[in-house]
């Protein structure tokens, strides 16, 4: 189901933080998330609209300061080519509320060589 509210409504419901980052595409300092060295077993949310994003068993430590996953629920997120910052990526959002998330990239562990390196504050973490 696509979520989708005015900007106020946004700002409203977010902290500062998680508004800057999933609504203006902005990144939050690494190992300094909530969620970056969390080992509980659950399921990560988007923060935004509560959309079921990535398993506890999909998630490695990736040394790079952000949860990172190796593959994303199915059909959670969409993918977006990014060419800011001088440099080509690819955008990870929420497919159901279009939050910017973080991005993918190609070196992550099997089974799929994946990296999601997401940021914390974009998350809600619900346990098992």
């Amino acid at each position: 189901m696509r979520v989708e509210k005015s900007e106020q409504e946004w700002k409203s419901q977010l902290t500062p933080e998680a508004f800057y980052v999933c609504r203006q595409h902005g990144t939050e300092a690494p190992f300094s998330g909530e969620f970056y060295d969390n080992k509980d077993e659950g399921i990560y949310k988007c923060v935004c609209c509560g959309a079921p994003l990535f398993e506890s068993e999909t998630k490695f430590d990736s040394g790079t300061g952000w949860p990172s996953y190796f593959e994303s629920v199915e059909d959670a997120v969409t993918e977006i080519k990014d060419a800011s910052l001088g440099m080509i990526r690819v955008e990870v959002r929420c497919a159901s509320c279009d939050a910017h998330l973080g991005h993918v990239f190609p070196d992550g562990p099997e089974p799929t060589g994946l990296r999601y390196c997401i940021n914390s504050v974009c998350l809600d973490f619900e346990e098992k």
